[in-house]
């Protein structure tokens, strides 16, 4: 799967960081200007009639049209296939847009779909939407031993969608077992790896057929964009690019993808200071007395812990905590007392975020979940660690008794 074309390196993260700084660009196509411009054009004119007549015969490959390839656009594209150890990437206008082309590649009317764990609620709305629009039916399960999951399998099973760590509970799945089990049954596989970023994890080298991102939390990091990627081999992003990328028309603009590609020069020492930041958070949490519990991979008391030292080089910010005391009021009271942290969606990026999935009025939802009614879940930004735990702090303190 690694085929790059790149100098020799000490460490797969010295490849990653120069894949982030350099890789994909060349000076010498833009004048020399080390940053690559943006390219706004909407299409691109040929002088001789016989080479736009060859150029339309593989629109992934050539300039044509905005909605096809864009100059600035494959650029984000070869950075996030090379971070991936992937062959091929597209790039689309969301995440969304990306899991549903995903999704949508390996289907057809009457399919089944096995998820993993909590899988981002937007896409559990899209496997609903798809069982009432077409009788796609998908199995969700919490169990996530090898065992359940080939219990789980049937006839029309064509998809194992998944993430790992798993949205709001944070357990890590096993990426080379659920590979070997979906290669048997030949059954597609699919991973939401935005939490971990291709840094951290490389869910191809596992086995995993293709990988989705929302390029607007880690990879770009600035909560200035909304996009989304896709990167798996180049006979499957083919046919991807044919069909759900270009019928559909989510493409992702030029000026987005240049924002992208800037976010994506700092990731290294960005996802460094989540990291650190993440960790010290998540232990001063455990010793809390408001405190029930800390979900994060990286704690050696976590049940993933000894799976993610396995498969992951590094830990991500964002995770949750669960209070002793759950009531809608405590988890209000705290998540109104918090300074830094900024209620609001979304993740991975320079500011501090807080939410919770307890609303008040949905108990018993939370309960069929799995989801404890008093569980926070924080994302770090780059702000002072001690700044954040002291906020952290003297908010869980305002409910203890």
């Amino acid at each position: 799967m690694d085929r790059l074309d790149l100098p020799a390196f000490d460490t797969e993260l010295d490849k990653d960081i120069y894949i982030c700084t350099h890789y994909g660009e060349n000076p010498a196509d833009h004048h020399g200007a080390v940053v690559p411009p943006v390219y706004e054009s909407s299409l691109h004119v040929f002088e001789k009639y016989e080479d736009f007549v060859e150029a339309q015969k593989d629109e992934q490959k050539n300039y044509l049209y905005w909605r096809g390839t864009n100059p600035t656009v494959e650029i984000a594209e070869k950075k996030l296939a090379a971070l991936e150890r992937g062959e091929s990437c597209k790039c689309f206008a969301s995440g969304m847009a990306a899991i549903s082309a995903a999704v949508l590649a390996f289907l057809h009317s009457g399919s089944h779909i096995i998820t993993l764990g909590n899988v981002y609620g937007t896409s559990f709305k899209l496997l609903d939407y798809l069982k009432e629009k077409w009788q796609v039916e998908h199995t969700a399960l919490d169990d996530f031993s090898p065992e359940s999951l080939q219990a789980s399998i049937q006839e029309n099973t064509k998809i194992i969608l998944l993430e790992s760590p798993s949205s709001v509970t944070f357990k890590l799945v096993d990426l080379s077992a659920v590979a070997k089990i979906a290669r048997e049954n030949n059954i597609k596989t699919i991973i939401d790896n935005t939490w971990a970023t291709p840094l951290f994890q490389k869910p191809l080298l596992a086995g995993i057929d293709v990988v989705v991102h929302s390029a607007a939390k880690y990879l770009s990091g600035h909560s200035d964009i909304l996009a989304g990627a896709v990167i798996s081999d180049t006979e499957t992003m083919k046919q991807i690019f044919d069909n759900e990328f270009t019928l559909f028309g989510a493409a992702l603009p030029p000026h987005e993808a240049w924002l992208l590609i800037r976010g994506l020069r700092t990731l290294p020492v960005r996802m460094k200071q989540h990291e650190d930041s993440g960790l010290s958070i998540a232990r001063f949490l455990q010793h809390h007395p408001a405190v029930k519990k800390v979900n994060h991979p990286g704690l050696l008391e976590n049940e993933s812990y000894k799976l993610g030292k396995k498969q992951l080089t590094g830990y991500a910010g964002v995770f949750s905590f669960e209070l002793l005391d759950g009531s809608y009021e405590n988890v209000k009271q705290i998540i109104n007392t918090l300074s830094f942290f900024q209620i609001g969606f979304s993740f991975g990026s320079y500011e501090s975020l807080v939410l919770s999935e307890n609303n008040g009025s949905n108990k018993e939802e939370l309960r069929r979940k799995g989801i404890d009614p008093g569980l926070i879940r924080i994302s770090p930004g780059l702000e002072s660690p001690q700044s954040l735990i002291n906020d952290l702090n003297d908010a869980l303190n305002s409910v203890v008794r």
